[in-house]
């Protein structure tokens, strides 16, 4: 079942990579499609006396015309491009899912022992909640390259570098308290590891919709309009910030009854606590009508590199009562 496990992970890194690539090729299709349009000459002759000045009116490309064909042709290649990156990304989130169970079945524990379980368990989270999005608003689905870039990414690292062979859970981690606090850590980690994807799409597109045309800014050009990014990016924060903040009081309560005291500033815990206080500050912001919603959604950004410093760097560089990192 390890081995089983680890084969299914490489699968999923391979079918979101098959995901990421086609939904390149929609975007970039999509483009091509803008400039075959625009290309397209907008005048006509009609005879003689006809219309204005010259005998020419305005007219819209002819539908029949080699420049309209060859942008419909276009159109329909970057929807099936589209259509292959969404189901490629559902395949993969099963692989995903399938990896997770059969790890969990190898170790006979629920696989969130280390920092690879952890991330595993964390991007799937955030591509299944991902395709709950899509299926609601199908108008968001050129947000999966990005979306599919950090499950590559993620999923890369998580095998190469954080890899750890199956091992017992420490002493300390027997508990019901385990499934509480850790399922909701992972839970809500998840959503906001999908809720930074919209959050820095819209801090690209709001740029480019304000004239910026320099890089970064250029990449939003075909993205969702700027105001439905940030929408999403508060709904999805403000639906995982209480749950967060559960697990936060859930993890208080274990260390109670685990090790005698509710909070001792170990390393994590006051991460912990930073993420916490510092997506607190974003939703404040963004209910303040003064604060403007890119400031706000820079905040939100800020929430998740302090979510990465408390996983990543707190078990690689640090050493607590939380060090489970196994590495």
């Amino acid at each position: 079942m390890s081995a089983l496990s680890d084969q299914l992970v490489t699968f999923a890194i391979l079918v979101y990579l098959v995901a990421m690539i086609s939904h390149a090729v929609e975007y970039a299709l999509g483009n091509a499609r803008a400039r075959i349009v625009k290309a397209a000459p907008a005048r006509e002759l009609v005879g003689a006396g006809a219309g204005g000045p010259g005998g020419t009116v305005a007219s819209p490309v002819d539908p029949a015309s080699p420049a309209r064909t060859a942008a419909d042709r276009g159109a329909g290649r970057a929807r099936l491009a589209g259509l292959i990156a969404v189901g490629a990304t559902a395949v993969a989130v099963l692989l995903h899912l399938a990896a997770l169970v059969t790890r969990g079945i190898a170790a006979d524990r629920m696989p969130w022992g280390n920092m690879y379980e952890f991330v595993l368990t964390v991007s799937f989270i955030g591509a299944a909640a991902w395709l709950a999005v899509l299926a609601k608003r199908p108008s968001l689905r050129r947000l999966g390259l990005f979306l599919t870039l950090v499950m590559v990414l993620l999923l890369a690292i998580a095998e190469l570098v954080l890899y750890v062979p199956i091992v017992p859970l420490v002493p300390a981690l027997n508990s019901y308290w385990f499934v509480i606090h850790v399922s909701t850590i992972v839970f809500s980690s998840g959503i906001f590891l999908l809720g930074v994807v919209p959050a820095v799409a819209f801090l690209m597109r709001n740029g480019y919709e304000q004239g910026k045309r320099s890089f970064p800014y250029t990449l939003a050009k075909r993205l969702p309009a700027a105001a439905g990014l940030e929408r999403l990016t508060f709904t999805l924060h403000a639906f995982s910030f209480p749950i967060f903040t559960f697990a936060v009081i859930a993890g208080a309560i274990w260390a109670e009854a685990a090790w005698g005291r509710p909070w001792g500033w170990d390393p994590k815990e006051t991460w912990a606590f930073i993420s916490w206080v510092v997506y607190a500050g974003y939703l404040h912001s963004r209910a303040t009508p003064s604060v403007k919603r890119n400031v706000a959604t820079w905040i939100a950004v800020l929430g998740f590199l302090t979510m990465l410093m408390n996983l990543f760097g707190v078990n690689i560089f640090f050493t607590g009562l939380h060090s489970y990192g196994g590495l």
